[in-house]
């Protein structure tokens, strides 16, 4: 949209802004005296923008075909929409309009009610409410961060005991700094200065700046993965524990490992939905490889042009550690312009049906660095791969969603906390078979602590004594049991239990050392505090807290979907 039209706009708003007649729910709040009419596409109706692009032509066919609507602005400057449009169906997420009057709907258009006074109003917004769940999670999220400064303090003070095993503490207390400390401050401090919308780069999954967004295609899933085997790219393992421990011995021995995974970079908040490589002499330290990221529905680049997918290639030259973490990471040729150009040739080679475009100068040429601290020089130029004459394979064509089978994919983190919850019931299983082992002689050692009562007594307690010991450890124990089963099917609620369990376990072991009391034996207590600190760190992770809610957001979606089967979809 021109500025002369943003000014024209500016000044039809003004214009309307004219006292109005009330009226009754579900009509047109009608001006006293004539007011100009904007007239959008109805998809944009109710925001009262036009498309990006600049006009009323837009390349979506959802958008093309949508009619023009006539929209007015009441006194207030608020959109009022036709009543007549009313009577359109519903969808089930705009449901809770119909309790203020839905006084207008047209298809695309978001809902418009009106109160009992007849006056037009929004979209409810959305009340800035405390919630127990979001503090709880805030509050461990921090409570990690400190409990593993801490825990590093304590590897420190450990470390001149240790001896020959000092070698061991250095690699642990590496580790705790590179995958745990680091990590968490760095996701802290980057939510504070950090943009959370697109500049041109992907960002670690500390939130750090990754790699630059240096390439654009148009097409579906099943073009872009067949265009992508035609010009010979392998698909990426995903990160498991499994292809972790495969890439890495794999480069240890120098062995071929073509589906090698790459670390995950986010971009509209989620990782790549594709990643796809080239391996460089049998050497997984050298690759070539590129990300992916499908973009949202109706969202256009800046400037207006209309991309489906978005990508980051780059060109790993060699295994290093990360300026800015620590970790061991892949280091990147700093000419990203160089590695951009290679998939495009090898792409627009494979096949005589893409077509290619160039947006000149979409960034500006920089010099900076990507996540791991690596230099990244680049022109600024954004190539456009247009697959859509691309012939789709047979086998492509029928792959789920690669989005919506990534969000429903259980996180690490997950499985992480799980696991770590899962030795703490072994711990507890030895535990209690240990006291069945040795029942006579646990009694025996607890009827020596009690004197001075008849001997009848004594024992009555010392088996009382024994058995409550029992019993509450056998209750912990299917408590844990529990909580691993109900947070594998997604449960929000045992994951913020499991977190606050072990929050208070730290809480007041860290009260009682700081207090003069008894120091704290990593060695001798390697199921207890490290083993807390660690599901912490593993439940509180952003990539845990949102695939819980999202399992929560669909189960109270189905839930009102059986409720009211009539609703339109």
């Amino acid at each position: 949209m021109s500025p002369e039209s943003y000014q024209r706009s500016d000044e039809n708003r003004r214009d309307t802004r004219e006292p109005t007649r009330r009226a009754a729910p579900g009509t047109v709040a009608e001006p006293i005296s004539p007011a100009p009419v904007e007239s959008v596409p109805a998809r944009y109706a109710y925001h009262g923008r036009m498309p990006a692009g600049g006009d009323e032509r837009v390349d979506d066919a959802r958008t093309a075909s949508e009619p023009a609507l006539d929209v007015r602005r009441d006194d207030a400057g608020d959109v009022v929409l036709p009543a007549a449009a009313a009577d359109a169906p519903v969808p089930a997420a705009d449901a809770f309009a119909r309790d203020a009057g839905v006084s207008a709907r047209v298809p695309g258009a978001p809902v418009v009610a009106a109160d009992a006074t007849g006056e037009p109003l929004k979209r409810p917004a959305r009340r800035i409410r405390f919630r127990v769940s979001r503090l709880i999670d805030y509050a461990c999220f921090l409570l990690a961060l400190l409990a593993a400064i801490w825990l590093a303090w304590l590897l420190a003070s450990e470390s001149f005991s240790w001896g020959w095993w000092l070698i061991l503490f250095f690699v642990l207390f590496w580790a705790l700094l590179a995958y745990l400390v680091l990590p968490r401050l760095h996701t802290i401090l980057t939510r504070i200065y950090v943009p959370n919308y697109f500049i041109g780069r992907a960002r670690t999954s500390d939130g750090l700046l990754g790699d630059p967004i240096n390439l654009a295609v148009l097409g579906s899933q099943a073009q872009l993965e067949s265009a992508m085997a035609d010009a010979g790219w392998t698909p990426a393992d995903p990160v498991t524990f499994r292809s972790s421990w495969r890439i890495v011995s794999s480069t240890v021995l120098r062995r071929s490992y073509d589906e090698a995974p790459v670390s995950p970079l986010l971009l509209f908040g989620r990782q790549q939905d594709f990643a796809f490589q080239q391996e460089v002499r049998g050497n997984p330290a050298k690759r070539h490889h590129v990300r992916f990221w499908r973009c949202p529905s109706d969202w256009r680049l800046p400037g207006g042009a209309r991309a489906d997918w978005l990508g980051a290639a780059t060109f790993d030259r060699r295994v290093g550690l990360s300026l800015f973490t620590m970790q061991v990471t892949h280091k990147i040729d700093a000419n990203t312009d160089i590695e951009r150009n290679h998939v495009v040739d090898t792409v627009k080679e494979s096949d005589a049906a893409v077509r290619l475009g160039v947006i000149e100068d979409f960034s500006t040429g920089y010099h900076a660095r990507n996540g791991g601290g690596d230099s990244i020089i680049t022109d600024g130029d954004l190539p456009i791969v247009d697959l859509t004459g691309v012939a789709p394979k047979p086998k492509f064509t029928a792959d789920a969603d690669v989005v919506e089978a990534a969000a429903d994919r259980r996180p690490a983190s997950i499985g992480l906390g799980a696991g770590l919850l899962a030795l703490r019931a072994i711990a507890g299983i030895v535990y209690v078979t240990a006291i069945s082992l040795h029942w006579t002689a646990n009694l025996k050692s607890v009827s020596a602590e009690l004197t001075g009562l008849p001997a009848s007594v004594i024992r009555s307690l010392a088996v009382g004594i024994a058995v409550t010991s029992l019993v509450v450890v056998i209750i912990g124990l299917l408590v844990q049991i529990g909580l691993i089963t109900l947070m594998f099917r997604g449960s929000n609620w045992a994951r913020l239990f499991a977190m606050t369990i072990s929050a208070i376990s730290v809480l007041a072991a860290a009260v009682d050392y700081f207090n003069g009391g008894p120091q704290v034996n990593l060695r001798a207590d390697l199921l207890g505090l490290p083993l807390d600190i660690l599901v912490l760190f593993a439940l509180s992770s952003p990539s845990a807290s949102a695939w819980t809610r999202r399992i929560r957001y669909l189960r109270f979606e189905r839930r009102w979907a059986k409720r009211h089967p009539n609703a339109a979809a």
